[in-house]
């Protein structure tokens, strides 16, 4: 027997209000017997941790959030991202032959009231903002592939005009956000809590000598403003910080997430920094023995403290390696180039020309997929810095260009320097890769992540 749409719609509606109401009445303790025989099965070495933490956190920032905020959160997230999103994409999969992304990056516009050093969308054209009508086709068809969950970067997305008007046309979507704050103020956290489909993740660099180094005198105090209006108003949100040479122990000391933690955090988001963008500096990267040392401590944080703390690079082995290229995510610029990864500056199709079908039908990402994972090692999952021979193969293969004006460096310029930091850090991540995982069977990625 077939089901409307409209009974599907009212029993998801009946089945987010009781489990809103419930939700109080269920102990931590229930919640995380109810989940366990998921969570058991996962072998990433705390992996299993992560994810029950994880679970209650979102617990907890639902009770505190705004009535819009837990109702959209919770049939966004947890029913259009996981569920729909999930149905749709296993369709997909059977009639193209390979699984769409789950989220959809995407900077409508690169201008920014900052001007932050070594910004990765820094040499991106700041003239040309994605037009409304091409920023809402690009959601209308990710939702059609099963994408609800769209990541808003930049540039600085409020400076983006039209960017409320795009948050309201799509009330079903998911929308995860990456600002400096400073814009931030009761107003908009107040329109944040009624639209209740977006969480904000502030950029910091460290605490207010560092931030405000990087991002300008006076950027950190705007940030503790702007993350005390969006507590007041019940709106989640996060941090995001740019991991760098010089801040790579501050950023995941104790002392440092309890501050985030104490100003409202539920997330804290990790990035290390790339050589691209602005000024590319391969001295900026933490060392291979940095990136272990934070691989070390995200694993005790995530034991510890009661927040979502994810590294970008570190935590690959959660998701089977690179996402890029359409496999779980990619990026679209300004310009509407369609790039595999918000760091991997370079693109064939664009979306103002293109379906989204289209593009993730690309010799670029269809040459990009084939070599995932680039590693037997998921600890060594980029393939900028950790196997910058792929980058080279498939821009090669796919007949990609450079999206701004010295993205090539790092094919030639910045080769040399990226080979000898892949084959140092293959000798630290092999040896924490035996140590940490030779004992489970962590199975092999598929070009298609769900």
């Amino acid at each position: 027997m077939r089901v409307s749409k409209d009974v599907k719609a009212f029993a998801t509606k009946t089945a987010v209000g009781l489990g809103m109401k419930m939700l109080p009445l269920v102990s931590d303790d229930r919640l995380l017997s109810l989940i366990r025989p998921k969570t058991s099965a996962i072998r990433y070495p705390g992996g299993a941790a992560f994810l029950e933490n994880a679970v209650l956190v979102l617990k907890r920032a639902l009770l505190e959030s705004s009535e819009n905020c837990r109702q959209r959160m919770a049939r966004n997230f947890f029913v259009n991202v996981v569920v729909v999103g999930g149905d749709k994409r296993e369709k997909v999969f059977k009639e193209e032959g390979f699984y769409p992304p789950s989220v959809i990056v995407a900077s409508p516009t690169m201008r920014c009231n900052l001007h932050c050093f070594g910004c990765y969308s820094g040499e991106h054209s700041k003239e040309q903002d994605l037009d409304i009508g091409t920023f809402n086709r690009l959601i209308e068809e990710a939702k059609e592939l099963g994408a609800y969950f769209i990541t808003i970067s930049g540039g600085e997305p409020f400076v983006y005009d039209g960017l409320f008007q795009v948050f309201e046309k799509h009330p079903d979507a998911f929308f995860h956000m990456y600002t400096n704050g400073t814009l931030i103020d009761q107003t908009v956290a107040k329109r944040l809590a009624d639209l209740g489909n977006v969480l904000p993740l502030i950029s910091v660099e460290g605490f207010e000598e560092m931030t405000d180094a990087r991002r300008g005198k006076g950027t950190f105090a705007r940030i503790i403003h702007a993350m005390d209006c969006l507590k007041r108003s019940g709106v989640p949100f996060g941090f995001s910080v740019t991991v760098t040479r010089h801040n790579n122990e501050l950023v995941v000391s104790d002392e440092f997430v309890d501050f985030w933690r104490a100003k409202g955090c539920i997330i804290g988001w990790y990035f290390q920094y790339m050589p691209v963008g602005r000024k590319p500096d391969l001295s900026l990267m933490p060392t291979p023995e940095q990136r272990q040392y934070r691989y070390d401590r995200m694993l005790k944080l995530r034991a510890e403290k009661p927040m979502i703390i994810a590294d970008f690079f570190n935590d690959a082995p959660l998701v089977g390696g690179c996402i890029a290229g359409g496999r779980a995510y990619l990026h679209i610029n300004c310009k509407g180039d369609v790039e595999p990864c918000v760091f991997a500056h370079f693109a064939v199709d664009n979306i103002r020309n293109k379906s989204l079908l289209d593009v993730l039908k690309s010799d670029f990402f269809k040459a990009i997929r084939a070599r995932q994972p680039y590693s037997d090692n998921y600890l060594r999952p980029c393939m900028i810095i950790d196997n910058p021979h792929v980058l080279r193969e498939v821009v090669s293969e796919g007949r990609a260009i450079p999206t701004h004006t010295g993205a090539e460096s790092v094919l030639d310029r910045l080769a040399p320097g990226l080979d000898q930091y892949a084959s140092c850090f293959k000798t630290v991540a092999d040896s924490v890769w035996d140590q940490d995982f030779s004992k489970v069977a962590i199975p092999p990625s598929r070009s298609g992540y769900q």
